[in-house]
């Protein structure tokens, strides 16, 4: 009995070391959120970490960015003495696996960075500047460094790639007032951002790939039956996974005049742009075309009561509706859709969303 007790009290402190450990490393492995899904994590720094927040914070599929010190000694950094403990300025990047790879992480972070620059970032000088990833694991080390690789054979840049690669330890939050700066003081971060010269060294090394996000937009999937069931309304359920029609003219869509795309409620594939949209008369909402026709799947049906094309979308294989020979020039067509199987994105939300390449559809205008 007394052996026993011995090892329950051994137990429950090797239980709480792990929990310290760990405070300090979220994300070593996926984690789940209050809402089932999954969570990465992943640490980069890139010199100024209200910079590097403010960008990270653009891309679609990252659900939190927090900036802090990392990669020294000693403990509880804070702003007036972080360098002279080795640290430097970093962000953790918590991000949706199953929207967002590493692989296109690293790609982001490379083209908001000087990645030939080891004496700092932009004007901000010193090694508590310089650029680094520090991997997590051994699977985003093995990715970082083969992205490195394909970096520094790829010609883009013309010196030699300084940003280091090393194993992440632990990551202490930095004061409160530093976190989103720049949405605190948007201003001051306008002015500081401008006078450090970092869009226009971003422009001059990347050219039109400055700042250009990666595929996460595109890496669609369709999640699971249950988490279907949990995610969508019993409506949108049954017309995208059931082929089922909603009723006209009392949907969501039919009368929405706001300028955005459409995209697919199951995946998030954009499918419509409001700027194809038309009122039909029908009661659905209708558009001449696709804005992605990649994304769209039409299959002719035919049964004992009528015949048609159906319309889906490619990635995650939902019922949309129909199209048909009727629409208005210049393409005649009709691509006649249910509200319940869209998400509507208004143009000022496409860059917070991940849709950013879509924005200037409607600038032109």
């Amino acid at each position: 009995m007394k052996k026993l007790f011995m090892y329950i009290i051994m137990f429950s402190l090797i239980f709480i070391a792990c929990e310290k450990g760990n405070s300090g490393q979220e994300g070593v492995k996926n984690k789940i959120n209050a809402s089932g899904e999954k969570t990465a994590v992943a640490t980069f720094a890139g010199g100024c970490f209200w910079c590097t927040q403010a960008d990270f914070e653009k891309l679609g599929g990252v659900e939190k960015v927090i900036s802090g010190y990392t990669g020294g000694t000693g403990n509880n950094p804070n702003y007036e003495n972080y360098a002279r403990g080795g640290y430097v300025e970093a962000v953790q990047v918590y991000y949706d696996p199953d929207k967002l790879t590493y692989e296109q992480l690293l790609d982001y972070f490379w083209r908001h960075i000087d990645p030939t620059d080891a004496g700092g970032q932009f004007s901000d000088r010193g090694p508590e500047y310089r650029s680094v990833i520090f991997y997590h694991n051994e699977e985003q080390q093995k990715i970082a460094r083969q992205s490195k690789q394909v970096l520094a054979g790829s010609g883009k840049l013309k010196k030699p790639i300084a940003t280091e690669i090393i194993k992440f330890t632990k990551f202490y939050p930095a004061e409160e007032y530093h976190q989103g700066y720049y949405r605190k003081n948007p201003f001051r971060y306008k002015y500081y951002r401008l006078g450090s010269g970092r869009d226009q060294t971003l422009k001059r090394l990347w050219g039109n790939d400055a700042g250009i996000r990666p595929a996460a937009q595109q890496t669609y999937q369709k999640p699971d039956d249950a988490t279907l069931r949990k995610k969508l309304t019993k409506l949108q359920y049954n017309v995208t996974q059931k082929n089922g029609t909603e009723p006209p003219f009392e949907n969501e869509y039919d009368h929405n005049t706001r300028e955005g795309i459409y995209v697919d409620i199951v995946s998030g594939e954009p499918l419509f742009s409001s700027l194809d949209k038309f009122d039909s008369g029908t009661g659905w909402p209708s558009f001449t075309k696709p804005l992605e026709p990649g994304n769209i799947v039409e299959k002719e049906y035919r049964n004992f009561l009528s015949s048609g094309t159906e319309v889906r979308s490619k990635h995650a294989d939902s019922h949309l509706g129909d199209v048909f020979p009727d629409g208005p020039q210049p393409t005649g067509l009709r691509y006649c859709m249910n509200s319940a199987a869209l998400r509507f994105i208004p143009k000022e939300d496409l860059e917070k969303e991940g849709y950013g390449q879509y924005r200037k559809l409607f600038d032109k205008k």
